[in-house]
């Protein structure tokens, strides 16, 4: 099989050889050879430096010609400037993306009524119903309809629901042991408390609190957390507990101790700082108050000592229910929550008792050289006399009008002897029996004697504790 005729025939196929993994022999290993003279070279050889291939250099410039070498420089700089220009306007003026068709637009109705659309979305639909009314009166339909799905009113209950629902059901059905009417007011503000903290969390029962009140002084404050704010009302509601009979937490002798001194007490002996457990307490106290007041049908004269004072049971419990919507307050403004004032009869008991109140206030704070002494217009009177008077006006739903004696506890007010008049919003002058504004910043307008006028309102101020 071997010949001149067969090595030919492999002459015109190298490549079948190399796919073979056959390397050529010989001259044709060059692609050349005397059989193929003009064939180029199979693999290129490397370029000839212009120094080793004896061919002339090119000449150097002389400085007229590198002068033209730098004007094309420049020209092709300037060139390249102004394409580039193009190139912007044209980047600019590049149309927009189409408008989307009709029907994606229309699909997009019900999410751009429910605000859920992207801004490039918003846009477009938009932009689509200033042209097409049909889209229009759909779109206007969709948000009147997300409009009832979603109102803007609070979720936040009406303090005086709680109230309404009641009375209507013992409208119907008389109760068999009714709570007494001094008592209702204690009873609402702990349970719109208790409610308030029913879903905190740990965060919330440990946020921070500052509670303030009116010294001698000036206004005083502590801090304190909400557990610590709920650990101070379970204390104080000892007070009327013990009287009624009932379990003291603190479990003190025969003498009680001042509220301040028995919530420093409590917060003293607590081996760890009050945490969420405390609610639990406060909250069977508060109810075993009111079974228990519920239960005996008294007349709530029975007394409640304070240390260093002491009040009726059915102003006791007023007195109880004032605080707890005051510290309420303070809780809801820690946690950055809305709470509304008490109804508006049980916030008139409120602002009664503090008014009846006032009288003894001011004997005190005079007592303690904090009051204007006596003078040619200034004098003890006997009691059931009339006597120098300021009028007291609450404005707001659970306000009213009284006449407050100046001069001695038991006088009487009158209004020929009255020496100035004092308005207050209700909700304002509880603030300030709190402690929670200044005498100075409370009156909302007053007239007459101002001296006198200060120091009810400071008398006001001094009704506060902690």
């Amino acid at each position: 099989m071997s010949g001149t005729d067969g090595s030919e025939a492999y002459d015109g196929d190298d490549a079948q050889d190399d796919h073979a993994g056959r390397a050529p022999e010989g001259p044709r290993a060059n692609g050349g050879g005397p059989d193929h003279p003009h064939r180029p070279p199979r693999i290129p050889t490397p370029r000839t430096s212009v120094e080793d291939g004896g061919l002339p250099l090119p000449a150097v410039p002389d400085r007229e010609q590198g002068e033209d070498v730098q004007g094309m420089r420049e020209n092709l700089r300037e060139s390249l400037r102004q394409d580039l220009d193009r190139l912007g306007e044209l980047a600019g003026t590049v149309s927009p993306a189409p408008e989307p068709a009709h029907p994606v637009l229309k699909s997009l109705l019900g999410a751009w009524a429910l605000a859920a659309c992207s801004a490039e979305e918003t846009a477009a639909v938009e932009a689509h119903l200033g042209a097409c009314g049909t889209c229009a009166d759909e779109a206007r339909r969709l948000r009147e309809a997300v409009g009832l799905l979603q109102r803007p009113d609070s979720l936040d209950l009406d303090p005086g629901l709680r109230t309404r629902v009641l009375e209507r059901c013992l409208e119907r059905r008389p109760p068999r042991i009714p709570v007494p009417e001094w008592a209702l007011a204690y009873d609402a503000e702990t349970a719109r408390l208790d409610a308030l903290l029913q879903d905190f969390g740990d965060s919330e029962w440990h946020a921070p609190v500052r509670l303030r009140w009116f010294g001698d002084e000036g206004t005083r404050n502590r801090r304190t957390t909400v557990a610590g704010v709920i650990a101070h009302l379970l204390a104080v509601d000892g007070l009327v507990a013990a009287a009624l009979g009932l379990d003291d937490p603190l479990a003190e002798g025969d003498a009680p101790a001042p509220p301040q001194e028995r919530t420093e007490r409590y917060w003293r002996d607590a081996h760890f700082p009050p945490t969420r457990s405390v609610r639990g307490p406060w909250r069977e106290q508060t109810h075993a108050v009111v079974r228990t007041v519920s239960f005996t049908q008294g007349t709530g004269l029975l007394g409640v000592s304070y240390g260093g004072f002491e009040l009726p049971l059915r102003d006791a419990l007023v007195d109880r229910a004032f605080e707890c919507w005051v510290h309420a307050e303070d809780i809801a403004d820690a946690v950055d929550y809305p709470y509304e004032p008490p109804a508006p009869r049980h916030l008139r008991g409120m602002i009664e008792l503090a008014v009846r109140m006032l009288p003894g206030a001011l004997a005190q704070r005079r007592r303690a050289g904090l009051a204007a002494p006596g003078g040619e217009s200034r004098h003890l009177v006997a009691a059931g006399r009339p006597g120098r008077s300021v009028r007291l006006e609450i404005e707001g739903r659970g306000g009213g009008e009284w006449l407050v004696p100046l001069d001695s506890p038991a006088a009487v007010g009158s209004a020929e002897h009255q020496v100035a008049h004092v308005a207050l919003d209700d909700v304002e002058f509880c603030r300030l029996a709190a402690g929670h504004v200044s005498p100075r910043e409370a009156a909302a307008g007053q007239v007459g004697d101002q001296g006198a006028i200060g120091d009810v309102l400071s008398a006001v101020a001094s009704l506060s504790r902690l």
